[in-house]
């Protein structure tokens, strides 16, 4: 009876020997990384900073927003030559059928009179500068209300270029979370691995009964499961940023995760917030150029003047002097003003219809107001709880760490059951998804905090 008691103790330690020796590192510190997948040595190596400048060259919405703005600002410009004087060079000769007699103006009984009482000879030749100005109030509000719109399409440029951004900072950590998950799938099959190894040596001793091994088996077969779902995640992953990257979104490429950053304090970030916030300024411009349409519509009841001066050769010859040493060349100007009478009510209409567009922007502009404010307490909130969870996560990280350790020394001494080292395994699998979630959660909450102070 002692005999086989001596040759059990010796038998267990000779296993709990041989398992610490067999046992992964991943019981005391965490194993490499796994290889990313689908990534090649050769890829290149992208920032945050430059994925984001990489996508700003490939995103169709926001070379579609750079366009829209580039033509508003040229709309501006177009308007505002449109109440500046515009001169025109103008050349034409008319003929007209003569009706047989002899024109009276200019040498008597020498030019035959043309047969339209609108022209003045049978060969008329005109080479003339003319140039024109409108004056209008709606005219003035038109230019005014253009730059309005060139300031709001700006403004959308630059939200545009913030949507862009928080969509490559969500695929660029989902890139680095996909990863580290993989590589936390991959250790705890390396460890499910070790488990049931084992078990199937300590089977061999007859220290332990066959259902340990299967369910060591059965974890095993779950792990591995999980690996390649995860795999597959962080293939995923890398084909969305990809996207956004290259014209390939097969083309090889790795990421470098960016050093935390300190959160700064509510009240500076308030005060960027307020500053540099495009979507505000749109809705404020959007208002302007709402109000200008108030104005233009409105002079419609005003008088519009035009004003023309022309100067050149409008004669029966092509020549600076006619017969008799006629001077040709001269000018001729004119005035003339166009007062509105009666449209129908028309402008009436319109005045109304300006004003309902006015009202609704100037709703739209208390609402972003009222929404700036509530998105950047809940992104600063946001931001401060995940960066404090973070700690709380690694602590549990580490915890679970040693529990799996731990329940691995009290089965590999006959003190616990297969079950508690597989739920260990499980715990310390999910603590560790779970700190990857929250590291990605925290990034995303800080780049979704600096993107709309403007600092990415």
């Amino acid at each position: 009876m002692f005999a086989c008691s001596v040759a059990r103790r010796v038998s267990v330690g000779a296993a709990m020997l041989l398992a610490c020796l067999a046992a992964p590192a991943f019981a005391t510190e965490p194993l490499p990384q796994a290889p990313q997948p689908n990534a090649a040595a050769s890829g290149p190596s992208f920032t945050l900073d430059q994925a984001i400048a990489a996508a700003l060259g490939n995103d169709p919405a926001y070379r579609t927003a750079v366009a829209t703005a580039g033509s508003a600002r040229l709309d501006a410009s177009i308007s505002r030559g449109g109440l500046l004087p515009n001169a025109t060079g103008h050349g034409q000769y008319l003929y007209t059928q003569p009706n047989g007699l002899l024109n009276q103006a200019g040498q008597a009984g020498t030019q035959p009179a043309p047969r339209f009482i609108a022209n003045n000879a049978i060969r008329e030749y005109a080479a003339q500068v003319l140039v024109n100005e409108n004056l209008s109030l709606a005219g003035f509000a038109g230019y005014r209300r253009a730059r309005a719109v060139a300031r709001q399409s700006t403004a959308d440029l630059e939200s545009a270029r913030r949507d862009l951004i928080v969509r490559v900072v969500a695929a660029f950590y989902g890139v680095l979370e996909n990863r580290e998950k993989a590589a936390v799938a991959q250790r705890a099959r390396d460890e499910a691995q070790s488990f049931s190894d084992l078990t199937r040596k300590l089977e061999a001793g007859r220290e332990v009964a066959h259902a340990d091994v299967v369910k060591a088996d059965l974890s095993l077969q779950q792990r591995q499961r999980e690996y390649s779902d995860a795999v597959l995640a962080a293939d995923k992953a890398r084909l969305d940023l990809g996207v956004l990257l290259f014209p390939d979104p097969r083309t090889p490429y790795t990421v470098t995760e960016p050093a935390p950053s300190a959160l700064p304090d509510l009240p500076a970030v308030q005060s960027a917030a307020a500053h540099n916030t495009p979507d505000l300024r749109s809705a404020l411009a959007a208002l302007q150029a709402a109000h200008q349409d108030v104005i233009a519509a409105r002079a419609a009841y005003l008088p519009a003047l035009t004003l023309n001066y022309t100067y050149g050769i409008d004669a029966p010859q092509f020549a600076v002097n006619g017969p008799d040493r006629v001077r040709n060349l001269g000018y001729s100007a004119s005035a003339a003003i166009d007062l509105p009478i009666w449209d129908w009510l028309a402008t009436h209409d319109r005045i109304r219809q300006a004003q309902y567009r006015e009202q609704a922007a100037q709703a739209s502009l208390t609402t972003m107001q009222r929404t700036l404010i509530a998105q950047l307490d809940e992104f600063y909130n946001e931001a401060r709880v995940a960066s404090d969870q973070v700690a709380s996560l690694r602590a549990s990280v580490e915890t679970a760490r040693e529990s799996l350790r731990l329940t691995r020394m009290r089965y590999q001494a006959g003190e616990a059951l297969a079950l508690e080292v597989v739920d260990a395994e499980s715990a310390l699998a999910q603590a560790e998804a779970a700190l990857a979630d929250g590291i990605l959660r925290s990034h995303v909450a800080r780049a979704n905090l600096q993107t709309l102070t403007g600092v990415l």
